[in-house]
């Protein structure tokens, strides 16, 4: 199993009592559709690009994204203790099926974005997901343009079309576009005379 055929469940906190188990962070909508996973794969923080396959014997949804995992062959805390850090990943075929106009970042990165009164305007390049909200970044005329993920704003995804709709607030590319002073040779209020 490679990287490119996983996506990002969570990553591993710290252990938890003596027995082997580790808190973990699961960075989903929904902990409770993940109670029953079988498997899951590690990358240790001293070698991120490499998975290791490890049975799940236990999942227990602790408070909000939080849980606890049991992990076979995992019995003591110091076996469990390399494990903190470790990011988690499970196979693309197994994220949950979502509703047609819904979509998984990943999923739509090389979409044209298209909005509802300015029509085309450029390709998904990447998400950022920030502590505020999650971010869809665009190349636009050069520039690296910032969306917010909000059912105002990103309305549905394509996925026949390889399209992204959304519906920008007036001004949003100018923002973007707009030169800056510093761009005018305007001498910088720091500047000596």
């Amino acid at each position: 199993m490679t990287l490119d055929e996983t996506y990002q469940l969570g990553y591993i906190l710290k252990t938890h009592g003596l027995r082997g188990h580790v808190a973990a962070h699961f960075d989903v909508d929904d902990v409770e559709e993940y109670l029953k996973l079988k498997k899951v794969y590690l990358a240790l923080p001293a070698a991120p690009t490499k998975l290791v396959e490890h049975k799940v014997e236990k999942v227990q949804s602790q408070s909000g994204n939080r849980v606890l995992l049991k992990l076979r062959g995992i019995d003591r805390i110091e076996e469990a203790e390399p494990l903190r850090g470790s990011q988690l990943y499970l196979p693309l075929a197994e994220l949950p099926e979502l509703e047609d106009d819904q979509f998984y970042f990943h999923d739509v990165i090389g979409f044209t974005v298209v909005d509802e009164n300015l029509g085309e305007l450029g390709t998904v390049e990447n998400f950022y997901e920030l502590p505020q909200q999650d971010m869809l970044a665009m190349r636009y005329q050069g520039q690296e343009v910032l969306i917010p993920v909000v059912d105002e704003l990103v309305s549905h995804a394509d996925h026949e079309k390889k399209q992204v709709h959304v519906n920008l607030p007036e001004g949003l590319l100018d923002v973007y576009l707009k030169p800056s002073s510093r761009d005018k040779d305007e001498p910088d209020e720091f500047d000596e005379a």
